[in-house]
């Protein structure tokens, strides 16, 4: 009976949260994820594939929105207060304004554009190096990138754009919500320390974040890569790290959560063949996708890691890919190339970057 106990905890725990509160209290084989975790899980999952469903349901356009929102918002913040509210929802209000301002009064000066975009960055990333405002720098910097980046070409209606960011944005806010009512956290979450940074490295950590999210969103368009979403994501999602030495970690890490989730999205697909078009089988899938990979999030921390690249590459894929006309297994395949040639040049560029601003006691990046 002992030796049964102990192949379905070692086959059970890499599900099952414990049930003590440290190392200690563990069985051999059990999980180190706690019942927080647990439910955290959950919300993620189901807040992904109910923004996924919804956004199918009402023909949504840019359904990447509704299903990355959801996910971030539940996945990279642990908990859900006002302050949190406020930060999300004032970026996505923000948002609209100054892509309106920029798109329509500069979109045929595009060096001035490109000028704009560098200011808007740097503003974001500066609240990220600081801190207190992680939560609306990061926000910002992710969706004004994807926003800039559709709306700067003359075919996109940018009224549609900006309406369904608003739209994912509030439902993502209610989406929070409401899974913290259903699956509230069983312990008291301790707060983020605080570190306090020598001003040369705010400002190393500001401009190699701003510089590079410009380079990007100017490369993306004047090479015209309007498919290549998920690629531009991954140049930006690295950037979270907050400098050279951070992004290479992170990057590797992105590259495998990103072929994790390609995988995922195409084995699901094979499983389901010719019932691909039935929306609750679709669903499930997603779902069973997101609680994996969710879980695999938490152990590292809950960072932007392996399992936040596979939950962001399966939810780009069903959000923005699934359809009776699209070809699923070449977007899989497209976004993991695409984005694996993105990082490296991201990272290239980053090194000499970091390099740069070495040079200069001012911008000298003092962790080192």
């Amino acid at each position: 009976m002992h030796r049964v106990r102990r192949l379905l905890l070692r086959s059970a725990g890499l599900v099952l949260p414990h049930r003590g509160h440290g190392p200690e209290e563990q069985e051999a084989g059990e999980s180190r994820f706690s019942s927080n975790d647990m439910r955290q899980c959950l919300r993620v999952a189901f807040a992904g594939m109910i923004g996924f469903a919804i956004s199918h349901f009402m023909h949504w356009d840019y359904g990447v929105f509704f299903t990355v929102y959801p996910m971030f918002l539940v996945g990279m913040i642990p908990v859900f207060n006002a302050h949190v509210v406020r930060q999300f929802l004032g970026n996505a209000c923000l948002n609209v304004v100054e892509v309106s301002l920029v798109v329509g009064l500069t979109q045929h000066m595009p060096v001035v554009m490109t000028g704009l975009a560098f200011l808007l960055f740097y503003s974001r990333f500066r609240l990220m190096a600081k801190g207190p405002l992680f939560l609306f720098g990061a926000n910002g910097v992710l969706t004004l990138s994807v926003l800039l980046h559709f709306a700067s070409y003359p075919e996109v209606d940018l009224f549609d754009l900006l309406t369904h960011n608003v739209v994912a944005s509030v439902l993502a806010v209610c989406l929070a919500a409401l899974m913290h009512l259903l699956f509230p956290d069983r312990e008291a979450r301790r707060p983020p320390p605080t570190v306090d940074k020598p001003a040369s490295l705010v400002r190393h950590q500001t401009l190699i974040g701003a510089i590079i999210a410009t380079l990007s969103f100017a490369v993306f368009q004047i090479l015209d890569l309007r498919d290549s979403l998920s690629a531009q994501m991954a140049t930006i999602l690295i950037l979270f790290a907050l400098g050279y030495p951070n992004a290479r970690v992170s990057a590797v890490k992105r590259g495998v959560g990103a072929l994790l989730g390609c995988n995922m999205a195409i084995l699901m697909q094979l499983l389901l063949f010719t019932q691909a078009d039935h929306l609750l089988l679709v669903m499930l899938s997603y779902w069973v996708g997101l609680m994996l990979f969710a879980r695999i999030h938490l152990l590292e921390g809950g960072g932007s890691g392996v399992g936040f690249g596979a939950l962001t590459t399966l939810g780009i894929l069903y959000g923005q890919y699934l359809g009776p006309n699209q070809d699923f297994v070449y977007a899989a395949l497209y976004r993991f190339s695409s984005m694996s040639v993105a990082m490296v040049v991201t990272l290239v560029a980053m090194a000499v970057l970091h390099r740069l601003l070495n040079a200069s006691p001012m911008t000298r990046d003092t962790a080192l």
